[in-house]
C-alpha cells in the first residue's frame, strides 16, 4: 500500500476524496409531523452525537416506520447503519434519499459498495459517470477495478495510469495497478511496478510488502521474497508472516491472494483510503471506508480490525468489541483482534470477563511476546501486582535479544515488584530498562521517586529526576518528583517552586497537594499548608494517605513525622552547600 508524507497526505486526500470537515448528523433539520416522531427524531440526533450509531439506527428506522422521510432522516439513517457495517440496509436508505433528489457522499458510498457487491459493474460504472462522486481518487480507483470486473482489462490499466501520471496520487495509481495485473497473472508486470522499475520506488506498507513477496514467489524467486520480508519485518516471531516465511524457505511456490477478484480490488481500494485517511479525517468518516472495504470482503482482517479501533476511539466499545469478535480463531491476527476485545470490556468495566478473554489468549497464543504482556498489563492495571508477576517474566522469557523497545516490560514488572514489595527485584528491573532506554524519563522518574521515597540513594535519584524532568518538563508528576526529592533532601526552599509549578500542571491531584502542602510546613506557611491539606483530602486521596493527612491536620506534621519515628524537618541552606 502506498505512504506518502504525512504532511502532505491532508492536502492530497483534501482534494482528491472531498473531504467534509466533519461527518454532519444530517443535512438539514427536518421538519416531523407524524405524531410521536419528535421524541424519536430527538432520540436519533443526541445518539448520533455520540457516535452511539446502533440507538442512532433504531431511532431513524423508528421515524421511518411513522413516515418520515425527508433527507435529514435518510441520510441520518444511512450514516448510522453505514458506521455498524450494515451496508445492505445503508443502501436501501441510500436509493431512497437519491431518488428524492438527496446529494449525499455518504450515500454514495453505500450505494457503491452495495454495487460492487452485487458484482454490478456496469450500472456501477454507469452511475459514477453520470456523476455519482466520492472524490477523484476513490472514483477513479473503482472505476478502473470496475473496468476489470466488467472484462475490459485495456481500460482499467488506462484508468490506474491515467492516477499514476497524477501529481500527488502516483503511489495510489501504481499500487492498485500492481495488484490487479497479479489478480489476472502478471507477476512480470506487477513485480516491475512494486520493484521501482516501472516507474521509480513507492513505498509500501504491510500489505503491500506481503504481497510483493507472494509475486516473487510466483515468479520462482523465493529467496528475493525471504530477503524482502528480512528488509520490511525483520526476524522477531509474526504469525502472519512465519507461516509465509516458513512456506518460502521450504521452495514452495505461495500463492497471490491479497486481491483474488475486482471486488477485493474495489476493497483493497477502501481499505488503502482509510489507512491514508486516518488521523487526516474524522474518526467516524474513516470508519465508514473501513466498513465498506470489511463488507466487501469479510476475512480482510486488517480492514476489520481498524473499523474496531475506530469503533474504540470513538467510545463505542461494545460495537468494537463485536467487531473484534467476526476474526476468526485460525486467523494470524486473531491474538489482536482478542486483545482488543479484552480492552474492550475493561472499558465496560467487565474486567474478570477481560481477563477470562486473555486467560484462554494466554493458553492459545501464549508463544507471542504480545500476548503474555498483555495479560500482565490487564492485572497491574487492577492492582494484582503479585499475580502479573510471572505473567511478564513469561513475555521476558520469549524475548530472543533485548533491545531498546522491550523496556516496558522491565519497566512495568519494576511496577509489580515495587508494588508487590519486592524492592531488590524492582531496582533490578527498572536499572535493566534504563540499560535498554537510558533516557527514558518514565524509568527515570519512577526508581528516582522511589529512591526519594525510600530515602536511599537520594543524590543519585535527584540526577535521575533532574533528567526526567528535562525530557518532560510540562509533565506536573515529575516536576512533582523533582520537589519532592528536594524536600527530602532537606532544600525546603529549593523545592518551593517546583512544587507550586507542579500543583498547577496537577490541580486535582491529591498526592501532588498534599506534598504541597509538606512544603508549605517546612517553610514555616503552616496555615497555605492546612489549606493544601484540605484541598488534598477533597480530590480523593487513597483512605491511607487520608488518614496520614487528617493526622497532619490535627497535630502537624512535625508530629505525625515524631509518631512515625522519622527524622525531623532539617532544612539545608543553600542547596546543600
Amino acid at each position: 500500500m502506498p505512504l506518502h508524507p504525512r504532511r502532505l497526505v491532508a492536502v492530497v486526500l483534501a482534494g482528491a476524496l472531498a473531504l467534509p470537515p466533519a461527518l454532519p448528523v444530517a443535512a438539514q433539520t427536518p421538519m416531523p409531523t407524524p405524531e410521536g416522531s419528535a421524541g424519536a427524531y430527538l432520540s436519533a440526533q443526541v445518539a448520533a452525537s455520540q457516535s452511539d450509531f446502533r440507538e442512532a439506527a433504531r431511532w431513524y428506522d423508528r421515524l421511518i416506520e411513522l413516515g418520515v422521510m425527508d433527507p435529514a432522516t435518510l441520510e441520518g439513517a444511512v450514516i448510522a447503519h453505514l458506521s455498524l457495517g450494515d451496508v445492505a440496509r445503508s443502501a436501501e436508505l441510500a436509493r431512497l434519499l437519491v431518488q428524492q433528489g438527496g446529494r449525499s457522499q455518504t450515500a454514495y458510498i453505500a450505494l457503491l459498495t452495495d454495487q460492487a457487491q452485487r458484482g454490478e459493474f456496469a450500472a456501477l460504472i454507469a452511475d459514477t459517470q453520470a456523476g455519482r462522486s466520492i472524490g477523484r481518487l476513490l472514483d477513479d480507483l473503482v472505476l478502473a477495478w470496475a473496468a476489470l470486473g466488467d472484462g475490459r482489462m485495456s481500460d482499467a490499466v488506462a484508468g490506474f495510469d491515467t492516477l499514476a501520471a497524477s501529481p500527488g496520487l502516483e503511489a495510489f495509481g501504481l499500487y492498485h495497478k500492481a495488484l490487479a495485473l497479479a489478480s489476472v497473472g502478471d507477476f512480470e508486470g506487477a513485480d516491475n511496478i512494486l520493484s521501482g522499475r516501472e516507474a521509480g520506488q513507492i513505498a509500501l506498507m504491510r500489505r503491500g510488502a506481503i504481497a510483493h513477496a507472494q509475486i516473487l514467489s510466483q515468479l520462482e524467486r523465493n529467496p528475493e521474497a525471504l530477503a524482502l520480508l528480512e528488509r520490511a519485518f525483520g526476524t522477531e516471531a509474526d504469525p502472519q508472516i512465519d507461516p509465509l516465511r516458513a512456506r518460502l524457505a521450504a521452495g514452495e511456490p505461495v500463492p497471490f491472494d491479497i486481491v483474488t477478484s475486482p471486488v477485493d480490488g474495489i476493497a483493497e481500494v477502501f481499505f488503502t483510503l482509510s489507512t491514508a485517511l486516518r488521523g487526516e479525517a474524522e474518526d467516524g468518516y474513516t470508519l465508514l471506508y473501513a466498513q465498506a472495504a470489511a463488507y466487501l470482503r469479510p476475512t480482510h482482517s486488517e480492514a476489520v480490525l481498524m473499523a474496531a479501533g475506530l469503533l474504540e476511539a470513538l467510545d463505542q466499545h461494545a460495537l468494537a468489541g463485536e467487531t473484534y469478535a467476526r476474526i476468526a480463531a485460525d486467523d494470524p491476527a486473531y491474538h489482536v483482534a482478542e486483545i482488543g476485545r479484552a480492552n474492550t470490556l475493561i472499558a465496560q468495566d467487565k474486567t474478570e470477563a477481560a481477563l477470562e478473554v486473555l486467560q484462554a489468549l494466554t493458553r492459545s497464543h501464549g508463544q507471542i511476546i504480545e500476548v503474555p504482556a498483555a495479560l500482565a498489563d490487564a492485572l497491574r492495571r487492577q492492582e494484582r501486582f503479585a499475580d502479573a508477576i510471572p505473567v511478564y517474566t513469561q513475555a521476558i522469557a520469549l524475548i530472543p535479544e533485548a533491545e531498546q523497545r522491550h523496556w516496558t516490560l522491565y519497566y512495568s514488572r519494576g511496577i509489580s515488584n515495587e508494588r508487590a514489595g519486592n524492592w531488590p527485584e524492582a531496582e533490578a528491573d527498572f536499572r535493566r530498562a534504563l540499560e535498554l532506554n537510558p533516557d527514558q524519563p518514565q524509568v527515570l522518574n519512577y526508581l528516582g521517586y522511589s529512591f526519594v521515597d525510600r530515602g536511599e540513594n537520594l543524590e543519585e535519584a535527584l540526577g535521575m529526576i533532574e533528567r526526567a524532568v528535562a525530557a518532560q518538563p510540562d509533565a506536573g508528576y515529575i516536576i512533582d518528583s523533582l520537589a519532592w526529592a528536594l524536600f527530602r533532601l532537606g532544600r525546603y526552599q529549593d523545592a518551593l517552586e517546583p512544587m507550586e509549578r507542579a500543583a498547577l500542571l496537577e490541580p486535582v491531584d491529591p498526592v501532588v497537594t498534599d506534598h504541597l502542602g509538606d512544603v508549605y510546613w517546612a517553610v514555616g506557611r503552616k496555615l497555605e499548608a492546612r489549606f493544601q491539606w484540605h484541598r488534598a483530602l477533597s480530590f480523593d486521596p487513597t483512605e491511607k494517605d487520608a488518614a496520614r493527612i487528617r493526622r497532619k491536620l490535627e497535630v502537624g506534621l512535625d508530629a505525625v513525622l515524631a509518631e512515625e519515628g522519622a527524622k525531623p524537618l532539617t532544612e539545608v541552606a543553600n542547596g546543600g552547600n
